[in-house]
């Protein structure tokens, strides 16, 4: 009788939580929903909403620190329970996310961090260590020496920044001669167009370390377009960057798991609107997929 009611009262207390839950709405805003790799984050912070018992709205930035903080504002009029926010840039953001801690709504960031605003925990992949990751797989395949170009992310992102961070450690464990490094915004079809202009002016780079697929993906098509053979290492492990390392196009991509950072943060606002302590950052495995 006493396993009974034991038994009975867990689950009271489950539908409770549920119904708890239930009453309160998540909002995940994100800075851009035109990455597939954003896209996976997203569908992974839903399932797991759903799987909580919370309602979620999503809102896209589209890249624009403006439409950002309107969405943000648009949030706090709305009464949200708790903000995750994937910034469009780790500086500009924190004006929204100031925004939020008056309004005492609790934010969490995804993917990159932010330069200022009160954040209850940031939930990333360690993009120091993938950095480096990238440039160790290329020291292991073309020795130390090799020259190479890096496509580098949104200027003033979290991602961005530590992942050239990351590269430039391998760099100088691999006495690596970096003939260009420029950004191409994270973007495919800027990547291309970028990666054109850099093969023209050298065209004795043999590796290229793009800092997310998408721009790996644009450079494959200009690598081959000028009919060259040189090596590419991504970043992210998005379903057409594992493709194209599967037909030999990508020499490799670090791949984070962007579903299980969307899941993770919405488990972690679970934690914090129940009133439990979570760590202030939470890291977000991370592996080299090569053929």
């Amino acid at each position: 009788m006493k396993k009974l009611n034991t038994l009975l009262a867990a689950a009271v207390l489950s539908v409770m939580g549920t119904a708890h839950a239930a009453d309160q709405t998540l909002a995940l805003v994100v800075s851009t929903l035109n990455n597939p790799f954003f896209v996976t984050m997203k569908e992974g912070a839903e399932a797991k909403a759903k799987e909580l018992g919370y309602q979620m709205i999503v809102l896209d930035s589209q890249n624009d620190p403006a439409k950002e903080l309107a969405n943000v504002e648009d949030l706090t009029v709305r009464k949200v329970s708790a903000i995750l926010i994937n910034p469009t840039d780790s500086a500009a953001v924190g004006n929204a996310i100031v925004l939020a801690n008056r309004a005492d709504i609790p934010v969490l960031t995804l993917d990159r961090g932010a330069a200022q605003g009160k954040v209850k925990a940031h939930i990333a992949s360690d993009n120091v260590a993938g950095g480096k990751m990238a440039g160790d797989f290329i020291a292991e395949k073309l020795g130390k020496g090799a020259k190479v170009i890096q496509l580098e992310g949104i200027a003033g992102t979290s991602a961005a920044r530590d992942r050239g961070e990351g590269f430039a450690l391998a760099v100088k464990a691999n006495d690596f001669k970096v003939l260009a490094s420029q950004p191409a915004d994270f973007d495919r079809t800027k990547g291309l167009n970028v990666m054109e202009n850099l093969l023209a002016a050298q065209p004795d780079v043999q590796a290229v370390f793009a800092q997310n697929d998408e721009m790996a993906l644009g450079a494959i098509r200009a690598v081959q377009a000028a009919g060259k053979e040189v090596m590419i290492v991504g970043f992210d492990g998005t379903d057409d960057g594992k493709a194209a390392v599967a037909k030999g196009k990508l020499a490799a991509t670090v791949a984070q798991q962007p579903a299980l950072i969307g899941a993770i943060g919405v488990d972690t606002a679970d934690k914090v609107l129940k009133g439990q302590e979570v760590p202030s950052a939470i890291p977000v495995p991370l592996q080299v997929v090569s053929k």
